[in-house]
Protein backbone atom coordinates (compact mmCIF):
# COMPACT_ATOMS: atom_id res chain seq x y z
CA UNK A 1 0.00 0.00 0.00
CA UNK A 2 1.15 3.62 -0.66
CA UNK A 3 1.25 5.04 2.49
CA UNK A 4 2.61 8.08 1.30
CA UNK A 5 -0.87 9.20 0.98
CA UNK A 6 -2.82 11.11 3.80
CA UNK A 7 -5.96 9.56 2.42
CA UNK A 8 -4.92 6.02 1.23
CA UNK A 9 -6.57 3.80 3.48
CA UNK A 10 -9.56 3.83 1.97
CA UNK A 11 -7.86 2.30 -1.53
CA UNK A 12 -7.09 -1.46 -2.03
CA UNK A 13 -4.21 -0.48 -4.46
CA UNK A 14 -1.65 2.38 -5.12
CA UNK A 15 -2.38 5.25 -7.28
CA UNK A 16 -0.78 4.45 -10.68
CA UNK A 17 3.13 6.84 -11.64
CA UNK A 18 0.80 8.18 -14.54
CA UNK A 19 -2.12 9.31 -12.62
CA UNK A 20 0.38 10.99 -9.52
CA UNK A 21 1.92 12.32 -13.06
CA UNK A 22 -1.35 13.74 -14.59
CA UNK A 23 -2.98 14.50 -11.26
CA UNK A 24 -0.16 16.06 -9.08
CA UNK A 25 -0.22 19.97 -8.84
CA UNK A 26 3.05 21.06 -6.91
CA UNK A 27 5.08 21.18 -10.03
CA UNK A 28 2.99 24.70 -10.29
CA UNK A 29 1.05 24.97 -6.66
CA UNK A 30 3.99 25.33 -4.98
CA UNK A 31 4.97 28.83 -5.42
CA UNK A 32 1.60 29.04 -3.09
CA UNK A 33 3.78 28.13 0.03
CA UNK A 34 4.11 31.68 1.47
CA UNK A 35 0.55 32.29 1.73
CA UNK A 36 0.06 28.34 2.66
CA UNK A 37 2.32 29.13 5.45
CA UNK A 38 0.17 32.21 6.39
CA UNK A 39 -2.84 30.79 6.06
CA UNK A 40 -1.93 27.56 8.64
CA UNK A 41 -0.63 29.81 11.19
CA UNK A 42 -3.61 31.76 11.45
CA UNK A 43 -5.82 28.10 11.57
CA UNK A 44 -3.84 27.40 13.88
CA UNK A 45 -3.97 30.57 16.37
CA UNK A 46 -7.55 29.93 15.80
CA UNK A 47 -7.81 26.68 16.82
CA UNK A 48 -5.96 27.48 19.86
CA UNK A 49 -8.20 30.70 20.88
CA UNK A 50 -10.94 28.71 20.03
CA UNK A 51 -9.32 25.88 22.49
CA UNK A 52 -9.11 23.32 19.43
CA UNK A 53 -5.37 22.74 19.95
CA UNK A 54 -3.21 23.16 23.14
CA UNK A 55 -0.92 26.61 23.37
CA UNK A 56 2.09 23.71 22.89
CA UNK A 57 1.23 22.37 19.86
CA UNK A 58 0.47 25.66 18.76
CA UNK A 59 4.37 26.84 19.81
CA UNK A 60 5.19 23.90 18.11
CA UNK A 61 3.37 24.70 14.78
CA UNK A 62 4.99 28.36 14.89
CA UNK A 63 8.18 27.12 15.07
CA UNK A 64 8.13 24.34 12.51
CA UNK A 65 6.68 26.29 9.72
CA UNK A 66 9.25 29.15 10.26
CA UNK A 67 11.82 26.21 9.65
CA UNK A 68 9.95 25.40 6.98
CA UNK A 69 9.47 29.06 5.20
CA UNK A 70 13.33 29.17 5.50
CA UNK A 71 14.28 26.17 4.31
CA UNK A 72 11.43 26.84 1.17
CA UNK A 73 13.38 30.56 1.02
CA UNK A 74 17.00 28.76 0.44
CA UNK A 75 15.66 26.39 -1.67
CA UNK A 76 16.67 23.21 0.65
CA UNK A 77 12.71 22.03 0.95
CA UNK A 78 12.47 18.28 -1.44
CA UNK A 79 9.31 19.12 -3.03
CA UNK A 80 7.46 15.21 -3.19
CA UNK A 81 5.03 14.20 -6.17
CA UNK A 82 3.65 11.72 -3.94
CA UNK A 83 2.53 13.65 -1.62
CA UNK A 84 0.42 15.85 -4.88
CA UNK A 85 0.24 19.28 -3.83
CA UNK A 86 1.78 21.99 -1.80
CA UNK A 87 -0.38 21.93 1.16
CA UNK A 88 0.47 18.24 2.00
CA UNK A 89 3.85 18.97 0.95
CA UNK A 90 4.27 21.24 4.18
CA UNK A 91 1.95 19.51 6.39
CA UNK A 92 4.09 16.29 6.25
CA UNK A 93 7.32 18.03 6.75
CA UNK A 94 5.80 19.92 9.34
CA UNK A 95 4.72 16.45 11.08
CA UNK A 96 8.35 15.54 10.25
CA UNK A 97 9.87 18.28 12.49
CA UNK A 98 7.17 18.40 15.08
CA UNK A 99 5.34 14.99 15.26
CA UNK A 100 1.60 14.84 16.62
CA UNK A 101 1.51 18.40 16.80
CA UNK A 102 1.48 18.47 12.98
CA UNK A 103 -1.12 16.13 12.37
CA UNK A 104 -3.30 18.10 14.25
CA UNK A 105 -2.99 21.22 12.55
CA UNK A 106 -5.61 20.41 9.78
CA UNK A 107 -8.57 20.15 12.23
CA UNK A 108 -11.07 21.54 11.02
CA UNK A 109 -10.33 22.80 7.72
CA UNK A 110 -10.06 20.28 4.23
CA UNK A 111 -7.43 21.27 1.46
CA UNK A 112 -10.93 22.41 -0.16
CA UNK A 113 -11.16 25.70 1.51
CA UNK A 114 -7.42 26.01 2.29
CA UNK A 115 -6.41 26.20 -0.98
CA UNK A 116 -9.39 28.68 -1.78
CA UNK A 117 -7.65 30.71 1.16
CA UNK A 118 -4.14 30.59 -0.42
CA UNK A 119 -5.00 31.54 -3.92
CA UNK A 120 -7.20 34.71 -2.64
CA UNK A 121 -4.26 35.53 0.11
CA UNK A 122 -1.37 35.59 -2.96
CA UNK A 123 -3.86 37.07 -5.49
CA UNK A 124 -4.62 40.00 -2.90
CA UNK A 125 -0.98 40.56 -2.65
CA UNK A 126 -0.26 40.28 -6.74
CA UNK A 127 -2.86 43.00 -7.50
CA UNK A 128 -1.23 45.37 -4.87
CA UNK A 129 1.33 45.18 -6.93
CA UNK A 130 -0.19 45.47 -10.13
CA UNK A 131 -2.08 48.56 -8.88
CA UNK A 132 1.59 50.12 -8.39
CA UNK A 133 2.91 49.32 -11.47
CA UNK A 134 0.02 51.14 -12.80
CA UNK A 135 0.90 53.69 -11.46
CA UNK A 136 4.41 53.89 -12.54
CA UNK A 137 3.39 53.64 -16.34
CA UNK A 138 0.68 56.08 -15.58
CA UNK A 139 3.54 58.45 -14.45
CA UNK A 140 6.04 57.83 -17.35
CA UNK A 141 2.95 58.97 -19.53
CA UNK A 142 2.09 61.47 -17.48
CA UNK A 143 6.10 63.03 -18.59
CA UNK A 144 5.70 62.64 -21.71
CA UNK A 145 2.42 64.63 -21.77
CA UNK A 146 3.80 67.60 -19.83
CA UNK A 147 6.70 67.50 -22.46
CA UNK A 148 4.26 67.60 -25.43
CA UNK A 149 1.57 69.33 -24.18
CA UNK A 150 1.93 71.30 -27.25
CA UNK A 151 3.46 69.18 -29.70
CA UNK A 152 1.55 68.80 -32.58
CA UNK A 153 0.09 65.31 -34.48
CA UNK A 154 -2.70 64.20 -36.01
CA UNK A 155 -5.13 62.31 -34.94
CA UNK A 156 -6.82 59.61 -36.28
CA UNK A 157 -10.11 57.96 -37.08
CA UNK A 158 -10.09 55.31 -39.20
CA UNK A 159 -6.74 55.90 -39.11
CA UNK A 160 -6.66 58.80 -42.16
CA UNK A 161 -6.03 61.92 -40.77
CA UNK A 162 -8.78 63.76 -38.79
CA UNK A 163 -8.40 66.34 -36.64
CA UNK A 164 -4.92 68.06 -35.04
CA UNK A 165 -4.37 66.94 -31.23
CA UNK A 166 -1.37 67.40 -29.07
CA UNK A 167 0.96 64.35 -28.15
CA UNK A 168 0.29 65.15 -24.73
CA UNK A 169 -3.44 65.20 -25.07
CA UNK A 170 -3.22 61.19 -26.60
CA UNK A 171 -1.15 60.06 -23.98
CA UNK A 172 -3.54 61.18 -21.52
CA UNK A 173 -5.98 58.97 -23.35
CA UNK A 174 -3.63 56.07 -22.01
CA UNK A 175 -3.62 57.91 -18.82
CA UNK A 176 -7.15 57.60 -18.39
CA UNK A 177 -7.92 53.92 -19.74
CA UNK A 178 -4.99 52.77 -17.50
CA UNK A 179 -6.76 55.20 -14.16
CA UNK A 180 -9.83 52.49 -14.98
CA UNK A 181 -8.01 49.26 -15.20
CA UNK A 182 -6.61 50.96 -11.80
CA UNK A 183 -10.23 51.26 -10.21
CA UNK A 184 -11.21 47.75 -12.08
CA UNK A 185 -8.31 45.90 -9.74
CA UNK A 186 -9.15 47.88 -7.02
CA UNK A 187 -12.93 46.69 -6.98
CA UNK A 188 -11.99 43.45 -7.69
CA UNK A 189 -9.38 43.13 -4.56
CA UNK A 190 -12.24 43.84 -2.64
CA UNK A 191 -14.08 40.52 -3.44
CA UNK A 192 -10.62 38.71 -3.58
CA UNK A 193 -10.20 39.78 0.03
CA UNK A 194 -13.11 37.50 1.16
CA UNK A 195 -11.95 34.24 3.53
CA UNK A 196 -12.95 30.35 2.46
CA UNK A 197 -11.34 28.99 5.51
CA UNK A 198 -14.11 27.58 8.03
CA UNK A 199 -16.18 26.18 4.86
CA UNK A 200 -13.83 22.67 5.34
CA UNK A 201 -14.82 20.29 2.43
CA UNK A 202 -18.45 21.81 1.49
CA UNK A 203 -20.66 21.78 4.61
CA UNK A 204 -18.39 23.55 7.35
CA UNK A 205 -17.34 21.86 10.57
CA UNK A 206 -17.97 20.85 13.60
CA UNK A 207 -15.43 21.81 15.32
CA UNK A 208 -16.41 25.47 17.31
CA UNK A 209 -14.20 27.46 15.04
CA UNK A 210 -14.73 31.21 15.04
CA UNK A 211 -13.73 32.20 11.47
CA UNK A 212 -13.75 35.98 12.35
CA UNK A 213 -10.74 35.64 14.53
CA UNK A 214 -8.95 33.83 11.40
CA UNK A 215 -10.42 36.35 8.99
CA UNK A 216 -8.81 39.25 11.19
CA UNK A 217 -5.47 37.57 11.92
CA UNK A 218 -5.28 37.30 7.52
CA UNK A 219 -6.78 41.29 6.92
CA UNK A 220 -9.37 39.53 4.98
CA UNK A 221 -12.78 42.37 4.79
CA UNK A 222 -15.21 40.14 4.75
CA UNK A 223 -16.36 36.08 5.48
CA UNK A 224 -17.29 34.11 2.62
CA UNK A 225 -21.13 33.54 3.83
CA UNK A 226 -21.81 30.03 2.34
CA UNK A 227 -19.41 27.37 2.65
CA UNK A 228 -20.41 25.47 -0.66
CA UNK A 229 -19.93 28.99 -2.60
CA UNK A 230 -16.62 29.60 -0.62
CA UNK A 231 -14.63 26.75 -1.82
CA UNK A 232 -16.07 25.77 -5.60
CA UNK A 233 -16.58 29.31 -6.89
CA UNK A 234 -13.87 31.22 -8.99
CA UNK A 235 -15.19 33.76 -9.89
CA UNK A 236 -12.77 36.50 -8.46
CA UNK A 237 -10.10 34.41 -11.00
CA UNK A 238 -12.33 35.00 -13.68
CA UNK A 239 -13.02 38.78 -12.70
CA UNK A 240 -9.13 39.68 -12.24
CA UNK A 241 -8.50 37.71 -15.54
CA UNK A 242 -11.16 39.79 -17.06
CA UNK A 243 -9.09 42.98 -15.81
CA UNK A 244 -5.60 41.69 -16.63
CA UNK A 245 -7.21 41.49 -20.03
CA UNK A 246 -8.43 44.84 -20.39
CA UNK A 247 -5.40 46.26 -19.28
CA UNK A 248 -3.28 44.14 -21.58
CA UNK A 249 -5.65 45.12 -24.51
CA UNK A 250 -5.14 49.08 -23.41
CA UNK A 251 -1.30 48.24 -23.62
CA UNK A 252 -1.93 46.28 -26.88
CA UNK A 253 -3.30 49.03 -28.51
CA UNK A 254 -0.57 51.60 -27.41
CA UNK A 255 2.09 49.26 -28.50
CA UNK A 256 0.20 49.26 -32.51
CA UNK A 257 0.75 52.72 -32.53
CA UNK A 258 3.88 52.75 -30.90
CA UNK A 259 4.92 50.56 -33.85
CA UNK A 260 3.59 52.80 -36.60
CA UNK A 261 4.56 55.77 -35.49
CA UNK A 262 8.15 54.31 -34.98
CA UNK A 263 7.74 53.03 -39.02
CA UNK A 264 9.71 55.44 -41.52
CA UNK A 265 6.41 56.06 -43.14
CA UNK A 266 5.06 57.78 -40.09
CA UNK A 267 8.45 58.52 -38.43
CA UNK A 268 6.72 59.97 -34.95
CA UNK A 269 8.78 58.59 -32.47
CA UNK A 270 11.95 56.58 -32.02
CA UNK A 271 12.44 53.59 -29.09
CA UNK A 272 15.30 53.75 -27.14
CA UNK A 273 17.89 50.92 -28.51
CA UNK A 274 17.29 48.74 -25.35
CA UNK A 275 13.84 47.49 -25.99
CA UNK A 276 14.96 47.11 -29.83
CA UNK A 277 16.35 44.14 -31.54
CA UNK A 278 18.06 44.04 -34.80
CA UNK A 279 17.78 41.38 -38.15
CA UNK A 280 20.07 38.58 -38.42
CA UNK A 281 20.30 39.40 -42.58
CA UNK A 282 19.28 43.48 -42.63
CA UNK A 283 21.82 45.72 -41.11
CA UNK A 284 19.40 48.43 -40.91
CA UNK A 285 17.03 47.10 -39.41
CA UNK A 286 15.63 48.02 -35.91
CA UNK A 287 12.50 46.19 -34.87
CA UNK A 288 10.50 47.09 -32.21
CA UNK A 289 9.93 43.61 -30.20
CA UNK A 290 8.97 44.71 -26.89
CA UNK A 291 5.79 46.42 -28.40
CA UNK A 292 5.35 43.62 -30.74
CA UNK A 293 5.32 41.33 -27.54
CA UNK A 294 3.31 43.01 -25.76
CA UNK A 295 1.06 43.30 -28.68
CA UNK A 296 1.09 39.55 -29.04
CA UNK A 297 1.01 38.89 -25.14
CA UNK A 298 -2.41 40.36 -24.95
CA UNK A 299 -3.69 37.32 -26.91
CA UNK A 300 -2.41 34.73 -24.33
CA UNK A 301 -3.78 36.64 -21.30
CA UNK A 302 -7.28 36.69 -23.14
CA UNK A 303 -7.30 33.62 -23.95
CA UNK A 304 -6.58 32.79 -20.12
CA UNK A 305 -9.91 34.57 -19.07
CA UNK A 306 -11.44 32.36 -21.72
CA UNK A 307 -10.35 29.23 -20.37
CA UNK A 308 -11.36 30.21 -16.46
CA UNK A 309 -15.15 30.67 -18.02
CA UNK A 310 -14.79 27.68 -19.62
CA UNK A 311 -13.17 25.66 -16.73
CA UNK A 312 -16.57 27.12 -14.44
CA UNK A 313 -19.49 26.63 -17.06
CA UNK A 314 -20.66 23.35 -16.33
CA UNK A 315 -19.34 22.36 -12.79
CA UNK A 316 -21.84 21.40 -10.28
CA UNK A 317 -21.47 22.05 -6.78
CA UNK A 318 -19.61 22.16 -4.98
CA UNK A 319 -15.70 21.40 -5.08
CA UNK A 320 -14.34 19.23 -8.11
CA UNK A 321 -10.50 18.67 -9.26
CA UNK A 322 -11.35 20.24 -12.17
CA UNK A 323 -10.32 23.29 -10.22
CA UNK A 324 -6.62 22.23 -10.31
CA UNK A 325 -7.07 23.99 -13.80
CA UNK A 326 -7.48 27.32 -12.10
CA UNK A 327 -3.89 28.02 -10.60
CA UNK A 328 -1.52 27.82 -14.18
CA UNK A 329 -3.69 30.55 -16.73
CA UNK A 330 -4.07 32.72 -13.42
CA UNK A 331 -0.17 32.38 -12.51
CA UNK A 332 0.80 32.92 -15.66
CA UNK A 333 -1.41 35.70 -16.03
CA UNK A 334 -0.04 37.63 -13.22
CA UNK A 335 3.13 37.20 -14.52
CA UNK A 336 2.69 38.41 -18.01
CA UNK A 337 0.47 41.64 -16.92
CA UNK A 338 3.34 42.09 -14.25
CA UNK A 339 5.95 41.87 -16.53
CA UNK A 340 4.61 43.86 -19.17
CA UNK A 341 3.77 46.53 -16.83
CA UNK A 342 7.06 46.94 -15.52
CA UNK A 343 8.91 46.60 -19.24
CA UNK A 344 6.65 48.99 -20.61
CA UNK A 345 6.84 51.77 -17.74
CA UNK A 346 10.63 52.02 -18.48
CA UNK A 347 10.12 51.64 -21.92
CA UNK A 348 7.72 54.53 -22.61
CA UNK A 349 10.71 56.79 -20.70
CA UNK A 350 12.95 55.96 -23.79
CA UNK A 351 10.67 57.13 -26.21
CA UNK A 352 11.78 60.25 -27.66
CA UNK A 353 9.22 62.53 -30.10
CA UNK A 354 9.62 63.88 -33.49
CA UNK A 355 7.65 67.14 -33.60
CA UNK A 356 8.40 68.14 -36.96
CA UNK A 357 7.30 64.95 -38.89
CA UNK A 358 4.11 64.89 -36.54
CA UNK A 359 3.33 68.52 -38.00
CA UNK A 360 4.09 67.52 -41.52
CA UNK A 361 1.65 64.59 -41.22
CA UNK A 362 -0.98 67.28 -39.43
CA UNK A 363 -0.46 69.21 -43.03
CA UNK A 364 -0.84 66.69 -45.61
CA UNK A 365 -4.40 65.61 -44.44
CA UNK A 366 -6.75 68.57 -44.31
CA UNK A 367 -6.95 67.71 -40.29
CA UNK A 368 -8.21 71.77 -40.37
CA UNK A 369 -11.33 71.03 -42.82
CA UNK A 370 -13.42 70.85 -39.42
CA UNK A 371 -12.35 73.86 -37.80
CA UNK A 372 -13.05 75.68 -41.35
CA UNK A 373 -16.48 74.36 -41.22
CA UNK A 374 -17.06 75.86 -37.09
CA UNK A 375 -15.68 79.13 -38.50
CA UNK A 376 -18.25 79.78 -40.85
CA UNK A 377 -20.74 78.13 -38.62
CA UNK A 378 -20.00 81.03 -36.01
CA UNK A 379 -20.38 83.51 -39.27
CA UNK A 380 -23.82 82.55 -39.32
CA UNK A 381 -23.75 79.28 -41.79
CA UNK A 382 -25.82 76.65 -40.80
CA UNK A 383 -23.41 73.18 -40.21
CA UNK A 384 -24.83 71.05 -43.30
CA UNK A 385 -24.15 74.03 -45.31
CA UNK A 386 -20.45 74.72 -44.41
CA UNK A 387 -19.94 71.15 -44.09
CA UNK A 388 -20.78 71.35 -48.27
CA UNK A 389 -18.67 74.22 -48.80
CA UNK A 390 -15.70 73.08 -46.82
CA UNK A 391 -15.92 69.86 -48.68
CA UNK A 392 -15.68 71.56 -51.84
CA UNK A 393 -12.78 73.73 -50.51
CA UNK A 394 -10.62 70.56 -49.48
CA UNK A 395 -11.30 68.74 -52.80
CA UNK A 396 -9.90 72.17 -54.65
CA UNK A 397 -6.92 71.90 -52.32
CA UNK A 398 -6.32 68.42 -53.06
CA UNK A 399 -6.70 68.82 -56.71
CA UNK A 400 -3.74 71.56 -56.39
CA UNK A 401 -2.03 70.11 -53.83
CA UNK A 402 -1.65 72.40 -50.95
CA UNK A 403 -2.99 72.67 -47.82
CA UNK A 404 -6.17 74.64 -47.10
CA UNK A 405 -4.18 76.95 -45.36
CA UNK A 406 -2.14 77.52 -48.03
CA UNK A 407 -4.62 78.46 -50.35
CA UNK A 408 -4.98 82.41 -51.21
CA UNK A 409 -7.76 83.99 -49.44
CA UNK A 410 -9.63 85.34 -53.05
CA UNK A 411 -9.89 81.35 -53.59
CA UNK A 412 -11.57 80.75 -50.07
CA UNK A 413 -13.93 83.87 -50.83
CA UNK A 414 -14.93 81.61 -54.08
CA UNK A 415 -16.63 79.24 -51.59
CA UNK A 416 -17.80 81.62 -49.27
CA UNK A 417 -18.16 85.36 -49.07
CA UNK A 418 -18.52 84.45 -45.03
CA UNK A 419 -14.77 84.08 -45.14
CA UNK A 420 -12.17 86.75 -44.33
CA UNK A 421 -8.62 87.13 -43.44
CA UNK A 422 -9.09 85.80 -40.06
CA UNK A 423 -9.75 82.53 -41.38
CA UNK A 424 -6.08 81.82 -41.26
CA UNK A 425 -6.12 81.97 -37.40
CA UNK A 426 -8.39 78.91 -37.33
CA UNK A 427 -6.11 76.91 -40.11
CA UNK A 428 -2.69 76.82 -38.46
CA UNK A 429 -2.77 73.37 -36.37
CA UNK A 430 -1.83 75.33 -33.39
CA UNK A 431 -4.84 77.67 -34.26
CA UNK A 432 -7.06 74.52 -33.99
CA UNK A 433 -5.32 72.93 -30.35
CA UNK A 434 -6.32 76.55 -28.81
CA UNK A 435 -9.32 76.69 -29.74
CA UNK A 436 -9.87 73.55 -27.84
CA UNK A 437 -9.69 74.73 -24.41
CA UNK A 438 -12.50 73.27 -22.38
CA UNK A 439 -12.14 70.38 -19.88
CA UNK A 440 -11.30 67.15 -21.74
CA UNK A 441 -10.12 69.28 -25.37
CA UNK A 442 -6.65 69.02 -26.90
CA UNK A 443 -5.85 72.40 -25.66
CA UNK A 444 -1.95 72.64 -24.34
CA UNK A 445 -3.82 74.65 -21.24
CA UNK A 446 -6.23 71.28 -21.04
CA UNK A 447 -3.42 69.26 -20.99
CA UNK A 448 -1.07 71.03 -18.33
CA UNK A 449 -4.11 70.63 -16.40
CA UNK A 450 -4.99 66.97 -16.98
CA UNK A 451 -1.43 66.50 -16.12
CA UNK A 452 -1.53 68.32 -12.86
CA UNK A 453 -4.74 66.81 -12.00
CA UNK A 454 -3.50 63.42 -12.70
CA UNK A 455 -0.34 63.78 -10.46
CA UNK A 456 -2.90 65.25 -7.86
CA UNK A 457 -4.77 62.10 -7.52
CA UNK A 458 -1.76 59.28 -8.27
CA UNK A 459 -0.13 61.40 -5.08
CA UNK A 460 -3.80 61.00 -2.84
CA UNK A 461 -3.88 57.56 -4.32
CA UNK A 462 -0.10 56.31 -2.77
CA UNK A 463 -0.22 58.47 0.17
CA UNK A 464 -3.54 55.93 1.55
Amino acid sequence: MNSTKTWSGRFNEPVSELVKKYTGSIDFDKRLAQWDIQGSLAHAQMLCQAGVLSGEDLAAIERGMAEILAEIEAGRLQWSLDLEDVHMNIERRLTDKIGDAGKRLHTGRSRNDQVATDIRLWLRDQISIIQTLIQSLQTALLDLAEQHAETVMPGFTHLQVAQPVSFGHHMLAYVEMLGRDYERMADCRRRVNRMPLGAAALAGTTYPVRREVTAELLGFEQICQNSLDAVSDRDFAVEFTAAASLVMIHLSRLSEELILWMSPRFGFIDIADRFCTGSSIMPQKKNPDVPELVRGKSGRVIGHLIGLITLMKSQPLAYNKDNQEDKEPLFDTTDTLIDTLRIYADMMRGVSVKPENMRAAVMQGFATATDLADYLVKKGMPFRDSHEVVARAVRHADEAGVDLSQLPLAVLQGFSGLISEDVYQVLTPEGSLNARNHLGGTAPEQVRFQTARWRRLLADAQAV
